[in-house]
């Protein structure tokens, strides 16, 4: 490579890089998510004479897919993906294997010379569903947080079951496979994926506890990814999966290993890598359009007939999710008014235990008692998870969206690409898939706020979110005061520990008067952060004059610097501006 492909290719980048930022602006201005933004901008400079237009597959499944994956791993809560697993593991599992091989019967129907378990492979290319442009439109909107999870869960599992079903359908074309053995072959990627990720992600979490440092901890987060998906590949399992299996165990285990100032740097270094590559592997589907019409050309089936089939693949797929999705809901309803009966049931057992528990005979009994508890926290559990989905509880509504925002995006665009050389077909059945994952997001990602506003559908309540917020820090300060009452420290005046009260306290108090506001006058905990806001900009002010003056050391006015920042954030959390 010259000095001048060099060059060329760093502009590019800049370009790029430029792109991305200024449609993550007018998406928040015109109400659009960005991805559809960049698409429409991709396919524009597809056409624009010398612009890149051949992205390796290799490219996309391992450079971007797993820290992409890993980025919304880390932040899917474990508990909400618990308590809704059964509906991810159909929609990401089931739905996608129905979707492939119902869209491969159809491929096959139409192109004679495709094999089936080529069509099939095909029908594994185009079902697993992108998220990235869905949850953009649902968080903005204030969709259900039940709605989000589902879909979030979704897109992270249902890539690996097509790159899996993918791989076996390729392999099926070269060699007799029977149904047998590519289940075994599906089964096999599953547990191993599941064993590596749980192994890195275990690995990972116990180096980085002991890394003092934030920016050597969020360095290594960097490798996990790559770290889960390489070995899981080299076993024959599936990377993808691992990487999520892996995120999810170390975004789950952050809260108790990592310290507060590793969590916020993780945070927002994960936060722009993912907005960065998930926003420009949508602007390299829209630059490949134009080559990928081209080389359809150079074949006997035009472009525009792969176009058209391409359409009506995307009617099939429609069909098929909302087809799918209607009875799942019908079902969810029931399971979750089951539920609520049984858990009466089990309360009304729960006292008889209490009962036999109470009696003398096992007053001193230690045994008994860590059982009882035992027993007790899976009870408390069980019933938080019952009223959780009953509050949340998804209708008609939630079905029309979620099937809806069945849109294809990366992994479409990449595993298409994959397909062997020889396949017959393989430049339309390529601009095909292409087709469906552009028509996918620009109609349904570009209608998704049109179908929410009918629907009606509402997402959770704020009022009841900050009475919640309420009680929670009510309860975080209660434990947190037990402790003032016998410090460990028995020499600390008193003066000191009314003072560390107060500071507790006052989170709390801030909560309680948030969830009672109806815009009435500001309160004292309003008042006090509002003139506390005052004073930052004031010391802000000060700290910028003392650099001018240059009468400190720099790395003192860092620290200032990052004491004042952390302070700005903590007012922004209790205001509610956090994110």
């Amino acid at each position: 490579m010259d000095e001048s492909e060099v060059i060329s290719l760093a502009l590019l980048g800049i370009v790029a890089l430029g792109v991305i930022v200024a449609a993550g602006v007018f998406s928040r201005k015109l109400g659009v998510a960005a991805p559809l933004i960049l698409i429409v901008v991709g396919v524009g400079l597809s056409y624009v004479p010398g612009a890149p237009v051949v992205i390796p597959n290799e490219v996309i499944l391992i450079g971007l897919l797993p820290p992409i994956l890993y980025a919304s791993a880390i932040t899917v809560p474990v508990i909400d993906l618990r308590r809704n697993l059964g509906t991810i593991s159909a929609l990401s599992v089931a739905l996608v294997v129905v979707s492939a091989v119902l869209t491969g019967l159809l491929l096959f129907a139409l192109f004679p010379d495709l094999e089936l378990a080529a069509a099939i492979a095909i029908g594994a290319v185009i079902s697993p569903t992108d998220a990235v442009a869905a949850t953009a439109v649902a968080k903005k909107l204030g969709l259900p947080s039940r709605l989000i999870t589902i879909l979030e869960g979704e897109s992270l599992v249902n890539d690996a079951t097509a790159l899996v079903l993918l791989r076996s359908a390729v392999a099926a074309t070269a060699a007799t496979a029977s149904f047998w053995e590519v289940l075994g072959d599906f089964a096999f990627a599953v547990a191993v994926a599941v064993l590596v990720g749980l192994a890195i992600g275990f690995l990972a979490v116990r180096l980085r506890a002991r890394l003092a440092d934030p920016v050597l901890d969020t360095a290594v987060s960097f490798i996990v990814p790559f770290a889960a998906f390489l070995p899981a590949e080299f076993l024959g399992a599936s990377g993808v999966l691992a990487v999520v299996v892996a995120g999810l165990y170390s975004g789950h285990n952050a809260a108790t290993a990592f310290t507060a100032q590793s969590r916020i740097t993780e945070r927002t270094n994960w936060r722009t890598l993912q907005f960065v590559l998930e926003n420009g592997v949508f602007l390299l589907m829209g630059i490949q359009v134009s080559y990928l019409v081209r080389q359809t050309e150079e074949f006997d089936l035009s472009a525009h007939v792969a176009v058209l089939i391409g359409l009506l693949v995307v009617l099939v797929v429609l069909g098929i999710r909302f087809a799918f999705v209607g009875p799942l809901i019908l079902l969810l309803r029931r399971r979750d008014s089951l539920n609520v009966q049984r858990m009466s049931l089990v309360e009304q057992g729960m006292a008889a235990f209490r009962a036999r528990v109470s009696d003398e005979r096992w007053a001193g009994d230690e045994r008994v008692r860590r059982h009882s508890e035992r027993v007790e926290q899976r009870v408390r559990r069980r019933r938080a998870d019952v009223d959780q989905l009953k509050t949340e509880g998804l209708d008609w509504r939630g079905g029309v969206v979620l099937g809806w925002a069945g849109m294809r995006g990366v992994v479409t665009l990449a595993a298409a690409q994959s397909l062997p050389e020889e396949t017959p077909y393989r430049p339309q059945l390529i601009l095909i898939a292409f087709t469906v994952a552009v028509v996918t997001l620009l109609a349904q990602g570009g209608t998704l706020p049109w179908v929410i506003r009918l629907t009606g559908i509402r997402g959770s309540d704020a009022a009841a979110d900050r009475r919640s917020l309420a009680a929670l820090f009510d309860e975080l300060a209660e434990a947190g005061v037990v402790v003032l009452d016998e410090p460990r420290d028995a020499a600390i005046e008193d003066a000191v520990v009314q003072r560390v009260r107060a500071d507790t306290l006052s989170s709390a108090r801030a909560a309680r008067e948030r969830a009672a506001a109806e815009g009435d006058a500001p309160s004292p905990e309003a008042s006090y952060r509002a003139l506390r806001r005052e004073v930052l900009e004031a010391q802000r002010a000060a700290l910028l004059e003392a650099r001018s003056a240059g009468t400190y050391p720099s790395r003192i006015l860092a620290r200032a610097q990052s004491m004042l920042d952390l302070e700005e954030t903590r007012l922004e959390q209790l205001e509610g501006g956090g994110s």
